[in-house]
């Protein structure tokens, strides 16, 4: 005997596996060969990729956490491969974009926040705790150490990893790590790079655009255009110079004791 309620309008794939005490409501798209545990709840507009796993508590495309939303029709889209753990909410989108987005083969551990009209890509892993207020663009491969706080329009580039706990209130850029408070440049992800792959010259050549960005003491002006003179043709050189063209908060900054004794 199964103890859940599957309203009879949504599509749920072939070998779908629902736990007890689950409710799924009407416009729900589940793909094929997911696992739902107990007690999650699935709202309208939820569209789940193929070989997704759900953990119990979670509760996916809640109206959003936001006084200006008005009832508008939206939805959350969440690709396939992605492991969402306990209790993680993963709110539906407003009139801004419409949608909330989540990639494939994601890690999103216990207890994640993620609010309306965020878009995460692929190969993430959030851990526990971490908080995505609204309009945050994620790239791939990011990784947020536990109860990092994200500020609503952040946008942080793909191979970045946050320190534990982070507070994030500026953009952060691709490939480096970030830390402290306020948020800063704690050096080049190249562990991270290094496994996914990338060469020795790669990182490298990160590594020296980041020393003009973050270490050289020069406003971002003149760092960019350092950076476009020495490495502009470069492709790690073209994706940082893309990231920073677009910062949306403004980027963190190089790290100084000075900053930490203020």
């Amino acid at each position: 005997m199964t103890l859940n309620d599957i309203n009879p309008n949504a599509k749920i794939g072939k070998d779908v596996t629902i736990g007890n005490f689950t409710t799924i409501y009407e416009d729900v798209e589940i793909g094929d060969g997911c696992w739902i545990g107990p007690n999650v709840t699935i709202f309208p507009g939820a569209r789940i990729g193929k070989n997704c796993k759900i953990f119990p508590g979670s509760v996916i495309a809640a109206v959003p956490q936001d006084l200006k939303f008005a009832g508008e029709y939206s939805t959350v889209e969440i690709g396939d491969n992605n492991v969402i753990r306990e209790c993680c909410t993963i709110n539906r989108g407003t009139a801004a974009s419409g949608k909330t987005v989540v990639g494939n083969n994601n890690l999103i551990m216990a207890y994640v926040h993620i609010a309306h009209d965020c878009v995460v890509g692929d190969n993430c892993v959030f851990a526990n705790n971490a908080t995505l207020a609204g309009h945050i663009i994620v790239g791939d491969y990011v990784i947020l150490g536990g109860k990092t706080a994200i500020l609503q329009f952040v946008h942080i580039g793909s191979h970045a990893i946050t320190q534990g706990g982070a507070l994030v209130d500026k953009d952060i850029p691709p490939f480096v790590k970030a830390a402290r408070y306020p948020i800063s440049y704690a050096g080049v992800n190249t562990l991270g790079l290094s496994r996914r792959g990338f060469s020795q010259e790669s990182i490298n050549t990160i590594s020296d655009i980041y020393r003009y960005l973050f270490q050289k003491g020069l406003t971002v002006s003149h760092a960019v255009e350092a950076i476009k003179e020495q490495y502009g043709h470069t492709d790690e050189g073209k994706v940082i110079l893309c990231f920073i063209g677009g910062a949306n908060t403004g980027l963190m900054k190089g790290y100084s004791y000075m900053r930490r004794e203020e």
